[in-house]
This record gives C-alpha cells, structure tokens and sequence, in this order.
C-alpha cells in the first residue's frame, strides 16, 4: 500500500504516505472539519491528492551532529526543511522549493512497511 489511514475521533479523515525525500511520513486530510481538506481520487495504490502538499519545518540532525552534539560539542543550526510537492496517479513531483535531495524529481510513492 502506498498511503496509510488515520480517523480522528472529531471524523478528520487523514492519509499518511512515505516522503523519499524527507524520509517520514507526510499527511494529508481529505475529510472531515477544522483543517484544510485536499481532494483525493480515493485510490491508496495510486493517490492522486490536489492541491500540491507542503510540508515545512526543520530538518533533522544528521548521524555526525548527533554525535557531536552527544560528545557535548553543542547543537547545530537549524537547517530549514521545506517539502513541497505534488502527488499525482501514485507518483511525487518534487517542486524545485524542496530542500533535499529529490528537489526537481519525479519518483514513484514508496510503499509504507
């Protein structure tokens, strides 16, 4: 399967798909109130969502920063992560916004374990 479904007890109907570029999962909300709602064409193989999906943030430490910030050398500095995307018939365009490394690539979803 390439999505993953979440129900909230206030009826937010949410999908959840694997990010290749951020490396976690991203979600979607395609029903239900008191969030922005996407379309979705109700396929879990090959989801089609509208509008494009952004996601932003800050990335993550990398295995060295860890260690470093582990032997007390201090935190590093944020690094903005900015994911902006669109899933379309099973396949994440990747925006040339994107701060990793798939950035103006198209790949197919991955399935979620």
């Amino acid at each position: 399967m390439k999505l993953e479904e979440l129900k909230d007890r206030e009826g937010l109907r949410t999908m959840m798909f694997d990010c290749p570029g951020c490396g976690f999962l991203h979600r979607v909300h395609v029903a239900g109130s008191g969030a922005p709602i996407w379309s979705w064409n109700g396929c879990m193989e090959r989801p089609t969502f509208t509008p494009s999906v952004s996601v932003t943030g800050v990335e993550q430490m990398t295995p060295e920063e860890y260690e470093a910030y582990e032997r007390g050398e201090g935190l590093p500095e944020p690094r903005p992560l900015v994911c902006h995307s669109f899933v379309t018939d099973g396949r994440i365009r990747f925006l040339d916004d994107c701060t990793h490394k798939l950035a103006g690539q198209t790949v197919d979803l991955p399935d979620i374990d």
